[in-house]
């Protein structure tokens, strides 16, 4: 396991309790502070002997990987989408595509290092607040780790793909009468108690195993840096992952340079654009956050200032894009690409286009968006924006006519 240190992200004093999730001096973030100098003997051919995924890149991780619990997460696929560039008006996009991860979503890649420490300091139940892709991801990898999970949902604001995937894997659900901010509250108390051992994105383990996707982006592009990262955001832990790793990768020397990190927000639960547009490092929570883009339909992300700083660092950009933008997006990316991604996941290819328009981004640019699940997560949506099947006779003649007539 590569040496670490927890600290806090906003005073810097070094955390030594591993149950705190906020620090006990200043109430600040916590973050992972890795030891990267014998990182900086190696090369990237030299990871290259183990399968791409996560933990192709264990030296950049605080778990060991001799006690990992892993479902062979990470690896997705980096699609090159020429016709989806050519109808935006950009001369080079491609999608990294998150959905095909093994419980469909980004989040397993922070699960695999978060239960594998969870089960490093002997935890017996997990738990998590959340608006569907994280509770599916956590019961998945609790029980591989042969654990007891705890999910606290949102009470009516679960997508149906998401809420069977935590039933499926055995997971005790609790509906909570409230958004998803209120539910995380719940939780948190429960980790506070020692209940539980809470793996949202405020603990500072599992987003070190979501900047693997950086990694494994700049993997599959050979080190060719991108201008341009576009994210969706929700609670923030991704964006602020991502530029996790693009400073690790500058501090051992194997990039000179970071892509601009753009962050989508959807225009009913946008505080980190609000806050962005403003020229504010902090911004202020939404009570009553509005999207059909579950998975980013939250008011108060607990990473917010941290995806701020990355935004600002990398001298990116930040927007928001409506629900039907997203809808639009999310079907031109299916029928372009044949790729079927959830709400969610279609903000950074709705965010791209407008962008594109709004002449923000260079059309020379060469951009990366991370789309984050599965379309198979909300079908509910997917079949309530597309036409219904068409009733036909048992007959050539009545085929023919609705094909082709």
């Amino acid at each position: 396991m590569a040496d670490h240190q927890v600290i806090c992200w906003d005073c810097g004093a070094a955390v030594d309790d591993p149950y705190v999730n906020t620090c006990p001096r200043c109430g600040g973030l916590l973050s992972v502070k890795m030891d990267l100098e014998p990182v900086k003997e190696m090369s990237p051919q030299d990871l290259r002997k183990e399968a791409i995924g996560v933990w192709r890149y264990a030296p950049f991780m605080p778990a060991d990987p001799l006690r990992k619990v892993s479902i062979q997460e990470g690896g997705t696929p980096l699609y090159k989408t020429c016709r989806l560039a050519e109808e935006i008006g950009i001369s080079s996009a491609h999608v990294k595509f998150e959905g095909l991860n093994p419980t469909g979503s980004f989040k397993d890649r922070g699960m695999t290092i978060g239960v594998s420490h969870a089960k490093e300091l002997g935890a017996k139940v997990v738990g998590c607040a959340s608006t569907g892709n994280t509770s599916a991801s956590l019961a998945a990898y609790a029980a591989k780790a042969d654990m007891k999970c705890a999910v606290f949902l949102p009470s009516g604001k679960v997508a149906a793909g998401k809420l069977a995937q935590a039933l499926f894997y055995g997971a005790k659900v609790l509906s909570v009468d409230g958004n998803f901010d209120e539910a995380l509250e719940l939780v948190r108390k429960m980790a506070d108690e020692r209940k539980l051992y809470l793996l949202n994105s405020i603990n500072p383990y599992r987003p070190e195993g979501q900047k693997s996707v950086m990694f494994e982006i700049m993997d599959q592009l050979d080190y060719e840096i991108p201008d341009r990262i576009i994210l969706p955001v929700g609670n923030a832990g991704n964006i602020s992952a991502v530029h996790k790793a693009l400073q690790e990768l500058t501090e051992v020397g194997w990039i000179d340079r970071m892509p601009m990190l753009t962050g989508i927000q959807a225009e009913g639960a946008a505080p980190i654009t609000r806050a962005f547009s403003a020229g504010k490092e902090d911004f202020i929570p939404e009570d009553e956050p509005e999207t059909i883009a579950t998975a980013i339909r939250i008011g108060n992300p607990v990473s917010g200032r941290k995806a701020l700083r990355a935004i600002y660092e990398t001298k990116g950009t930040s927007v928001t894009v409506t629900d039907a933008e997203i809808i639009s997006a999310q079907q031109l990316l299916g029928r372009k690409e044949g790729v079927c991604v959830e709400p969610a996941s279609a903000a950074s290819i709705a965010g791209l286009r407008k962008l594109v328009s709004m002449g923000e981004i260079d059309r020379d640019e060469r951009v990366v968006c991370i789309c984050t699940g599965n379309g198979l997560k909300d079908p509910d949506t997917i079949i309530k924006n597309s036409s219904a099947p068409i009733p036909c006779r048992n007959s050539v003649e009545d085929a023919e006519r609705i094909l082709f007539g």
